[in-house]
């Protein structure tokens, strides 16, 4: 099963507990395949960085280096998805339809009012852990 985890997810995942940590955990453990792109890392980077310098003791680099490692990279012309509200979320899209991935997951309003992108399922990360990893 091939997954793209949205910025909001993976650092929300790193950072705080709940579904999103979960989800990191399933993958870490080898359930799912993760997908990425490069604009996808920085994002995660940049984002990831600007959350630690908030939060003392977090260490992004090495979440960022394990992904950069073992997660599946792509690299998809932003042609390869439609558009959608928020032209931020293209890099999202572009990944899933290049890589077609089978889940985006997303807690952003912009993506989930989608519902799919092609042959990707787009769920918020409990619905993912509820209805695909549980």
């Amino acid at each position: 099963m091939k997954v793209i985890l949205d910025t909001n997810v993976l650092v929300s995942g790193v950072f705080f507990s709940g579904p999103p940590g979960e989800i990191l955990k399933a993958w870490q453990a080898g359930r799912f395949q993760l997908l990425l792109s490069p604009p996808i890392l920085l994002e995660y980077q940049r984002v990831g960085e600007e959350l630690a310098a908030r939060f003392q003791g977090v260490d992004i680099s090495g979440v960022l280096g394990v992904l950069a490692t073992h997660a599946t990279r792509l690299d998809p012309p932003p042609s390869a998805a439609r558009a959608c509200d928020d032209p931020d979320d293209i890099k999202f899209l572009a990944c899933a339809v290049a890589g077609r991935a089978d889940y985006l997951v997303s807690g952003d309003k912009h993506l989930l009012k989608l519902k799919r992108c092609e042959r990707t399922t787009i769920l918020s990360p409990r619905q993912f852990l509820d209805s695909v990893l549980h």
